[in-house]
């Protein structure tokens, strides 16, 4: 049986690029990509000097960093991919992981 194929709104075939990772030696933790995503899939978090992740307001954070804090919610919109400067996110295509 063949998979339907996603559409947008003027009937272009369009597949969704869903969040698979983010690159913490990449990210410089600006957090736009945490600004354009409406479905809540980022977290902010801070690392140690251990290189560690630790909540953004523990005093051993040395930096931040974006984590993916809800995979499930993304809906492949690729806003977080178009704003991150550094591209430090890497995207799975929907077909690629089984879904369209």
């Amino acid at each position: 049986m063949e998979r339907p194929q996603a559409l947008t709104r003027d009937g272009t075939p369009w597949e969704p690029m869903f969040l698979e990772a983010i690159d913490p030696e990449s990210c410089i933790g600006c957090g736009r990509c945490f600004k354009v995503c409406a479905q809540g899939v980022l977290k902010m978090m801070g690392v140690s000097e251990d290189d560690e992740l630790v909540e953004p307001d523990d005093d051993d954070a040395e930096r931040m960093v974006m984590t993916i804090g809800a995979k499930g919610a993304c809906i492949g919109c690729g806003a977080c991919a178009r704003v991150c400067g550094t591209k430090a996110q890497t995207h799975l295509a929907a077909s690629a992981l089984g879904i369209v």
